[in-house]
């Protein structure tokens, strides 16, 4: 997590000081020569993981409140006073870890770690930190307070899994019979459950020269939409080392934030297992199949999803190692 501090005096850059020797990140000392309040917050909404304030509440409050967006995109923001009593988790406490990082910090100065998130305070399990701690996204935010509510009003959810889901479920949470699930791990969302997706996905890519990243983008929802993969779970992507310098295809993995890999025709021939071939990618790239060959090298896995076509683009999909557990607090090993 990267984390950015803003104190306010002389005290509170100290603390501020004191808490980036654990908790890494830049600290700054508003005005004085030093960067103004807005100015900051803008920057750091942008660039940080988390952005801890020492100093008032209310002086965070309104620095962020115009950069607010929702709680799958906000950063973490905490707020420390000057003295270090209270730690105070402002915005995004589960899937942006301010809970978690008011823990810490509190633990570093000897302050109380104020969480107000109600499953927290009873002890309930809450779906997206487990989500986060599992290494998923959750697709639909608005549908966490479904499952968070039924458990604060005492009710059971139910959940099912694509996944085998070592030790056992915390309270409240149980399989779902006959497939009515308040929440599902899953790649491929249907129905009105809260979907958690795992981020294990690799995207394996051929394309013809010239392709551009508004054509390859449109595949891509076009591949989605037709195989119900979610997007969310593609963590990055692979290709022939002949697309190196694929302008189109660099700006398109770009905007999703993946990062690429890319082999030799050499290392995609070596890769074993049984794949679509075509003896006119053979003639181009020395390899009879570049998007699954490429993707499953990539992921260490298996294929998930074979070679689909469209106007000169193909992806497949294939899947990392992935064995989720229950654990979801931050306390838990």
């Amino acid at each position: 997590m990267s984390c950015a501090y803003l104190a306010f005096t002389g005290r509170g850059l100290a603390l501020a000081q004191q808490l980036a020797a654990a908790c890494p990140g830049p600290v700054a000392r508003c005005g004085a020569g030093g960067p103004g309040l807005d100015e900051w917050t803008a920057a750091q909404f942008a660039a940080s993981d988390a952005l801890i304030y020492i100093g008032a509440v209310g002086i965070a409050v309104r620095a962020i409140a115009p950069h607010c967006r929702s709680k799958a995109a906000d950063p973490a923001v905490v707020v420390l006073d000057e003295c270090g009593r209270f730690a105070v988790p402002l915005l995004s406490g589960h899937l942006g870890g301010a809970n978690a990082l008011a823990r810490r910090l509190a633990a570093v100065c000897g302050a109380v770690p104020v969480i107000t998130t109600a499953t927290d305070l009873h002890g309930l399990f809450a779906v997206d930190e487990w989500a986060k701690r599992q290494g998923c996204v959750v697709a639909e935010p608005e549908r966490i307070k479904q499952v968070s509510g039924a458990l604060l009003a005492g009710k059971r959810v139910h959940f099912t899994a694509d996944w085998p889901i070592q030790g056992t479920p915390p309270a409240g949470v149980q399989p779902a019979a006959g497939g009515c699930a308040d929440f599902a791990l899953t790649l491929t969302p249907t129905g009105q459950a809260l979907h958690i997706v795992p981020r294990i996905a690799v995207l394996g890519i051929g394309c013809r020269r010239g392709t551009t990243a508004e054509h390859l983008e449109a595949a891509f929802a076009a591949f989605c939409s037709e195989t119900g993969l979610a997007p969310q779970g593609v963590a990055a992507a692979a290709s022939i080392d002949l697309k190196r310098d694929e302008p189109g295809l660099a700006a398109f993995c770009q905007d999703h934030g993946w990062s690429m890999d890319f082999y030799t025709a050499a290392q995609l021939r070596a890769v074993p297992g049984s794949f679509t071939a075509s003896g006119f990618v053979t003639s181009v790239t020395g390899v009879d199949n570049v998007c699954e060959r490429a993707a499953v090298l990539a992921s260490g896995g298996k294929l998930l999803l074979p070679k689909w076509v469209r106007d000169g683009v193909t992806f497949a999909a294939a899947l990392r190692p992935f064995a989720p557990d229950w654990r979801w607090r931050d306390d838990e090993p």
